[in-house]
């Protein structure tokens, strides 16, 4: 017989992602955030609280370690079975996880957890061999991993967490993790030059782009306590919209009227004094993410969508070394996108993602060692 549980009364449980564990439904506000319990019953539901004004969430479950399953959630209260008859008093591991990134153009996307149904038992869960954060854009958040080619939308069902370089290289890896990422973003700037859109000004925030009533109820403008998660390394792969910006107009912020353009001189090479706002950026986003992360090895990667921004982030951080004498970071290029790799929306697909999995966990087995 089912019976249900509120998240406060499970024994035993695990969350990826930052949100406020205090919270009751449970908010799960990143991609790749998500509950993982292990239970000996033969029939599992998860209890939801989903909103969306028009970018639908996304969601996906594992089974034992096993992708099960893919689905959008409309808007209401409601519950959904993660399996049935199986065999009663076998432990059975069930993740459920968001696939969509948060979405900050959209104030009233949610996924809120508020229990389980099950007819067996809660068990501890097994704990990871390390934790690694992952910062970045659209990459990061999975943009163009399903869907074919030919499709140019711009739409939810296109992002994903599961079939991502992140989340292979921590299942590589037997990671706990944690993603802060939003399509379109950079360090000093968006794909468009607006200033607006870095993810610097929000790091330090449970999830700063979490706006709206709901989202900000549930905790997502409070400062994030670094010390509750201390990763063992953290990847950085940001500066490919901020290489866009170059090539794209001005933009005009509407409530103050400022306009922003990072500009390129006649020969093609960045201007100087553009090519300096970005590596300032850069430099003191490594001062703030190592003030809040002491002990972390940070690695910026970079390359899937092109190598522009490589020598002034490499500058940057040669910089940033000198001047703290902090040489527990490094910087990887990791494998461009090709047509064989190319996913949906012009971005890099499953293949690689997994070539760049591949690059990157090669690279941090010999760090985590």
């Amino acid at each position: 017989m089912l019976k249900t549980y509120s998240i406060k009364e499970i024994p035993y449980y695990h969350i990826y992602g930052r949100t406020d564990e205090m919270q009751n439904p449970l908010p799960l506000f990143w991609n790749g955030s998500g509950i993982e319990v292990n239970v000996t019953g033969s029939e599992l539901w998860i209890d939801l609280d989903i909103d969306c004004s028009f970018h639908e969430p996304w969601i996906a479950t594992e089974l034992n370690g096993a992708f099960m399953s893919r689905q959008m959630l409309l808007p209401g209260s409601y519950s959904i079975c993660l399996f049935r008859n199986m065999t009663l008093g076998v432990p059975k591991t069930m993740k459920f996880f968001r696939e969509l990134q948060a979405m900050s153009e959209d104030n009233d996307c949610h996924v809120f957890v508020r229990g389980f149904q099950c007819d067996g038992e809660f068990l501890p869960v097994k704990e990871h061999k390390y934790k690694i954060e992952f910062v970045g854009d659209s990459i990061t958040s999975g943009e163009g991993t399903y869907g074919a080619i030919s499709d140019t939308d711009w739409l939810t069902m296109y992002m994903s967490s599961s079939e991502n370089y992140a989340t292979f290289t921590a299942k590589a890896l037997d990671a706990d993790y944690r993603i802060i990422s939003q399509g379109g973003w950079g360090v000093y700037c968006g794909w468009d030059n607006d200033v607006r859109h870095n993810i610097p000004s929000y790091y330090e925030k449970i999830c700063g782009l979490g706006f709206g009533k709901a989202n900000e109820a549930a905790g997502a403008q409070k400062d994030y306590h670094f010390a509750s998660w201390k990763p063992d390394a953290i990847v950085v792969n940001l500066g490919t919209n901020d290489a866009s910006a170059f090539n794209q107009p001005p933009f005009t912020i509407p409530e103050t009227g400022e306009t922003f353009k990072q500009h390129k001189n006649p020969d093609g090479n960045f201007m100087e004094k553009d090519r300096e706002r970005f590596e300032n950026a850069v430099y003191d986003f490594l001062k703030m993410i190592r003030k809040n992360n002491p002990e972390a090895h940070i690695v910026w990667v970079y390359g899937m969508l092109g190598y522009d921004l490589t020598l002034p982030i490499t500058n940057a951080m040669n910089r940033y070394q000198k001047d703290t004498g902090d040489h527990n970071t490094a910087f990887l290029n990791l494998p461009n996108t090709t047509a064989d790799t190319v996913g949906a929306h012009m971005h890099p697909g499953v293949k690689s993602h997994e070539r760049a999995a591949r690059a990157l966990i090669e690279y941090l087995q010999e760090i985590l060692l």
